[in-house]
């Protein structure tokens, strides 16, 4: 597994346990590193960030273009997996939007249910889409 893809799943594990425990995600990681001693490659951390700063920004789209779907009927790894999905399509220019489309859908695949990889690809696709028209004034400056 390349270490971006190794990065957006311990990324999506963090995000999901911090929801879970109600707890800042950096926290999360913060409780991680001590009991395990554990390395965390950079991406984690600008994942972490970069969802957790653009969140409502992001949710809102999600919220938006969901056909039929509220942000709180979903389940919480396709939340995740969204999130981080969305965040790499709007947010990071270094992922190309195919890469960030298809890592969010493999996420899916292996941790949620048989009906996420089809969800997941068509919302963060028809975000793709649209992706034009979703990004704010500021962030052409």
């Amino acid at each position: 597994m390349a270490k971006r893809s190794k990065a957006r799943r311990r990324a999506l594990e963090i995000l999901f346990e911090a929801e879970q425990r109600d707890m800042d995600p950096f926290e999360v990681l913060r409780v991680r590193r001590e009991r395990a001693d554990l390395i965390v490659n950079e991406y984690v951390l600008e994942l972490i960030d970069g969802v957790k700063s653009e969140q409502e920004h992001i949710d809102e789209i999600l919220a938006t273009y969901a056909r039929g779907w509220t942000l709180e009927r979903m389940p919480r790894v396709d939340l995740m997996a969204l999130r981080i999905g969305a965040w790499e399509l709007l947010c990071n220019t270094e992922i190309p939007d195919n890469v960030a489309v298809s890592e969010a859908v493999a996420l899916v695949k292996e941790l949620s249910t048989d009906d996420s990889p089809s969800f997941v690809n068509g919302l963060l696709g028809r975000i793709q889409v649209l992706k034009p028209t979703l990004v704010e004034v500021d962030d052409v400056e």
